[in-house]
């Protein structure tokens, strides 16, 4: 009974790992349409390298949420929550970065290009990095969460216009739905592809998630001994 009350509160962390289970057997291994232009069988590395930019953003998206907390509160543990999810963000990006040369490699024959998408995911990784250093600089954990909460309402903003809105405003470029490029919904993606993708996106994001927790209750953990 105690077993199955567990695996019931963590039905979202089992479906997690079946997605990503299936995201990389499928992805590798079942039918992917060739006829892409340039982008032929690499089109594979779409459901590794978007969803962790999906998820990224995500993980984002709590950590605003929390650090708005936070200044309404002073609730340390909201804190806690928001630079858990920053951190762990950083991790999918760093992993976005990472398909994303490879995949560039593959396709555009080099490992980075001058384009606005991936020039603005770098200097948004920069932005976060810099997050790392005030949070870093700070002793006073109540003036550490003030000062970080405040320095992220104005970066995640200001990201989401470096990967999104400049990428889209820019003459040319070489990412979908970027520039003068049509989005992959508009290529014929079939419909192989879209049944790995979608659960693949699932399955990163819900990872994220699951990390980000992990990370929370660490450090709470940590800070609650320290106090005894």
């Amino acid at each position: 009974m105690l077993a199955f009350e567990e695996m019931r509160k963590s039905w979202w962390k089992i479906l997690s790992v079946v997605c990503i289970v299936y995201a990389i057997i499928g992805g590798l291994l079942m039918p992917a349409p060739d006829d892409i232009g340039i982008l032929a069988k690499t089109i594979r590395n779409l459901h590794f390298h978007v969803p962790m930019w999906f998820t990224m953003i995500v993980l984002l998206v709590v950590s605003y949420i929390y650090g708005i907390k936070f200044l309404s509160s002073n609730n340390l543990a909201h804190d806690t929550m928001s630079s858990s999810f920053v951190k762990v963000s950083m991790l999918f990006g760093l992993m976005g970065l990472a398909t994303g040369s490879f995949w560039a490699r593959f396709t555009w024959g080099t490992w980075w290009i001058e384009d606005a998408k991936l020039n603005g995911a770098a200097i948004g990784m920069l932005i976060y990095i810099a997050y790392y250093i005030l949070r870093n600089s700070i002793e006073d954990e109540v003036k550490r969460g003030k000062f970080s909460s405040v320095y992220n309402l104005f970066a995640f903003p200001l990201y989401i216009v470096l990967i999104i809105v400049i990428p889209r405003l820019a003459e040319t470029s070489l990412h979908p739905a970027s520039g003068d490029t049509i989005g992959f919904s508009s290529l014929d993606l079939d419909n192989n592809l879209r049944k790995v993708f979608y659960l693949a996106t699932v399955g990163w994001i819900l990872l994220g998630v699951w990390i980000a927790t992990l990370k929370y209750r660490l450090i709470e953990l940590i800070r609650k001994n320290e106090k005894i």
